[in-house]
């Protein structure tokens, strides 16, 4: 039995609580947050042992083995690093960091103290997703030449409670949902990232909008997201000989091949939700002693903090 820890009680932290209802062999045991109260309040919704009001204090817990990371984006590295030194293995939220040097720091430590962590790219544990990356592998559309991919939402923002999203220091649509971007450049374009072009809209020093274009030496990327418009959430993945159009690229249930062959439309749906695929992964390669995941290792999670480094360093 997997014990899990819980740091942070927002939204995604719920979201975790109730996909880990459905997974056997694991159960959460502790939970932290800015106060106490705040933390018994989640615990009792979930039905979880222990409440803390400081993080610290569930990182001492002799009774739990994992953490999920839920903070906000720029406490990912500092507490990142304080749960690897604890011993506690690290599933950690996207962007697990804010910079590849943040990101190096992280991967580092994992190594140094010989213990598991992964950045929550629950993307790549999607049943849709590795099927269309069998497929790539297998050469549907022969060699991989261009991929293109858009998360653009238009978010509903609230002035008058201020989050994370908007906080100059950490937030922005690039961090946010560019990351689910990234991850398709990292996992299907070979190099080193070049910024080619860029256009970026921002709002009180934070960016709300950016379309960029990358050159890899395997082919090129474009990166587009948003958090003031609706447009198709989706990823195209062109290959010498087709390609492949995935809907709702963070999450999909359903991807287009199109061939000289013809038109193939494939439905798969999740196993559970979006976010079963990459808990179990993670407590498997627990099990299994890995120090590291063979779909999400560290130097994936590396390049895709640099991919987006090139792109801020355009801003």
């Amino acid at each position: 039995m997997i014990r899990w820890g819980i740091l942070g009680g927002g939204n995604i932290a719920r979201r975790f609580a109730r996909s880990m209802e459905d997974i056997s062999g694991s159960r959460i045991t502790a939970v932290s947050c800015r106060s106490r109260e705040k933390a018994e309040d989640f615990a009792g919704r979930y039905g979880i042992e222990r409440a803390f009001g400081a993080h610290e204090s569930l990182l001492e817990d002799k009774e739990v083995d994992a953490i999920y990371l839920a903070l906000p984006h720029g406490l990912h590295c500092l507490w990142a690093v304080r749960a690897l030194e604890a011993g506690k293995a690290v599933l950690c939220e996207k962007p697990a960091a804010m910079s590849e040097e943040e990101m190096r720091l992280i991967a580092g430590t994992a190594r140094e103290c010989g213990v598991l962590f992964m950045e929550a790219m629950k993307t790549r544990f999607i049943p849709a997703y590795r099927e269309v990356r069998r497929r790539i592998g297998e050469g549907a559309i022969g060699e991989v030449v261009s991929v293109e991919t858009s998360l653009c939402n238009a978010m509903p923002f609230d002035s008058a409670r201020p989050t994370y999203h908007t906080d100059p220091s950490q937030g922005g649509a690039l961090l946010d949902v560019g990351i689910y971007c990234a991850c398709y450049l990292e996992d299907f374009l070979q190099g080193e990232p070049v910024l080619k072009d860029l256009k970026a809209e921002f709002r009180g020093g934070v960016d709300f909008y950016a379309d960029a274009e990358l050159a890899f030496s395997s082919g090129k990327g474009r990166l587009t997201c948003a958090f003031d418009r609706a447009e198709p959430r989706r990823a195209i993945i062109t290959g010498t000989r087709g390609k492949i159009l995935v809907e709702d690229l963070h999450r999909p249930r359903e991807f287009t091949v199109f061939t000289g062959a013809g038109e193939e439309k494939v439905l798969i749906p999740y196993e559970v939700d979006d976010f079963y695929g990459e808990i179990v992964h993670f407590a498997d390669c627990l099990e299994e002693g890995r120090k590291e995941s063979p779909v999400m290792p560290l130097d994936a999670s590396i390049r895709c903090a640099r991919i987006l480094d090139r792109i801020r360093e355009g801003f």
